[in-house]
């Protein structure tokens, strides 16, 4: 079964990151699949939007005019993804809806803590991301989801495992690839920083396990 999907947020959000973890984990399952960044057309604080297409066969066009799921970030995400959303789309979204502090898209989890402060930046809030309740969000999808992922981030666990959550949602959410393929991704992008910090590898997989709870299987 094909899958598509549509991850959406302000750069820095990490959306790149876990897009292309999602994306090899179902090739080294055995699946086909197609990733597909699109950084925008601003140099700082742009919408990062990333395209990922998973199927049991060959895949014939990287591109595709609608998504089976949309995960969107931010408010300008939301409007900036509301063209892939039909009414067979679980449309996702974060009801906090506010800019994240900037982290640099290679970055994921919370080994970015190590990162010299003062190249930590807040993202500057238009007025739009200030008011959430401006967001309009589709009307046409199928489901409309709302997940408090960078609450429960700020709050519960710690603000640069933000990205984690969202990636076990979408895990869970499409049930694309077994557990344990995620995790030997996140083990090859960060065992180096578990060996010196066991702690992080046990935050990073409470954050994904989290995100797996937020949301039921949708396809």
């Amino acid at each position: 079964m094909a899958i598509r999907i549509v991850l959406a947020g302000e750069g820095g959000q990490g959306v790149q990151i876990i897009a292309n973890m999602l994306a090899e984990s179902a090739y080294a399952e055995g699946k086909e699949a197609v990733y597909i960044p699109n950084f925008g057309v601003e140099q700082r604080g742009g919408v990062s939007i990333a395209y990922v297409q998973i199927d049991d066969k060959s895949i014939g066009s990287p591109k595709f005019p609608k998504a089976d799921i949309v995960v969107a970030l931010s408010n300008r995400a939301v409007d900036r993804t509301r063209q892939y959303v039909d009414e067979r789309t679980t449309f996702i979204y974060d009801t906090s809806l506010i800019s994240a502090a900037e982290i640099a898209e290679e970055a994921m989890g919370i080994q970015a803590i190590e990162a010299d402060p003062r190249s930590q930046r807040t993202t500057e809030l238009t007025d739009s991301t200030k008011k959430k309740d401006q967001v309009k969000l589709p009307e046409n999808a199928a489901n409309t989801i709302g997940i408090p992922a960078n609450d429960i981030a700020k709050n519960e666990l710690h603000p640069r495992v933000f990205n984690i959550i969202i990636l076990g949602t979408l895990l869970k959410a499409t049930a694309v690839v077994p557990l344990e393929r995620i995790k030997e991704a996140i083990e090859d992008k960060l065992g180096a920083k578990f060996e010196k910090n066991p702690a992080l590898r046990e935050l990073n997989y409470k954050a994904l396990d989290k995100g797996m709870s937020l949301v039921e299987r949708l396809v």
